[in-house]
């Protein structure tokens, strides 16, 4: 095909998921056309001949798409920091403002590694996709990483992904697990399940319909599982060890009742509870020291 045709499909595509309320149809357009065709999106423009058989795969998969399908189901990867993971039915998809978080517990670890001169310990509840723990790995060589994801299908996900890296991935739930290393971790992280139940009509179809609720949902205010991992944080960090979680941008400091800062602050077992924004300054985590 020419490269009018090319360029065509693309305006073709994103009509199609502008129609169906997709928030970025430009961008998913051109991803579904380069997995298509099996290249970078920014090697498209390179692209000099497209099949029918090319084309119609393509439409397809712009019309499931176009239906809220995540794109990532459809292509099968998800990108996080500096690894590709792979995703689908059954596993919550990574997303980007969660790289933050990540990218804290990465910042503990290698102080950790620097100050005491040792292997640091991280423990990533609730890993889904293994997303977390595998940007661990892939960032601080020699940390010693424990992961934990309760559903059997994001469980699935997350062997896949953490495959050979050394993790110590198990199944099972956060609220006790890793007994064993009780005491003796650096660095807690967690992106739990946040969202309030009275919240289900607000939530993106993509997540609605598509993520395990598992993931999502957890209580009335969205907080039950920050206040297991509250405790169970508790339980699991040396004196002086860290703990990270991701939030509600409703539920920074700022929020209902102190939202999940106050989880930690009302305990007592805590100091430096502070919160984080992300890159478009909306309250997105919570990190806490264990009092020594």
């Amino acid at each position: 095909m020419s490269d009018v045709t090319r360029r065509g499909l693309l305006a073709t595509g994103t009509v199609l998921l502008r129609e169906g309320g997709v928030a970025s149809p430009e961008y998913d357009a051109a991803e579904l056309l380069a997995h298509v065709l099996g290249v970078s999106r920014g090697a498209l423009v390179l692209v000099d001949h497209i099949t029918d058989e090319q084309a119609d795969a393509y439409l397809a998969l712009v019309g499931r798409r176009a239906a809220r399908e995540p794109l990532q189901h459809l292509t099968g990867v998800a990108h996080f920091r500096h690894v590709e993971l792979g995703v689908g039915p059954g596993v919550f998809v990574p997303r980007p403002e969660t790289e933050l978080l990540a990218g804290w517990a990465i910042e503990q670890a290698v102080r950790v590694a620097g100050e005491e001169g040792r292997e640091p310990v991280v423990v990533d509840l609730c890993t889904g996709s293994g997303a977390i723990a595998r940007s661990i790995v892939d960032e601080v060589p020699g940390a010693l990483v424990h992961a934990v994801e309760l559903d059997e299908a994001a469980h699935a996900w997350a062997t896949r992904n953490l495959a050979g890296l050394g993790v110590d991935l198990r199944h099972g739930d956060m609220a006790t697990a890793f007994d064993d290393l009780a005491a003796g971790v650096d660095v807690v992280v967690c992106n739990p399940p946040y969202i309030p139940l009275e919240a289900w009509e607000s939530v993106a179809a993509e997540a609605r319909d598509h993520d395990p609720h598992l993931a999502l949902f957890s209580g009335q205010d969205g907080l039950d599982a920050m206040r297991v991992l509250e405790e169970r944080a508790a339980l699991l960090l040396r004196p002086g060890g860290v703990v990270g979680a991701e939030h509600a941008d409703e539920q920074g400091p700022d929020g209902l009742g102190g939202g999940a800062p106050a989880v930690f602050a009302a305990t007592g077992r805590w100091a430096d509870v502070r919160d984080h924004v992300d890159l478009a300054g909306r309250a997105r985590f919570t990190t806490a020291r264990l009092a020594r």
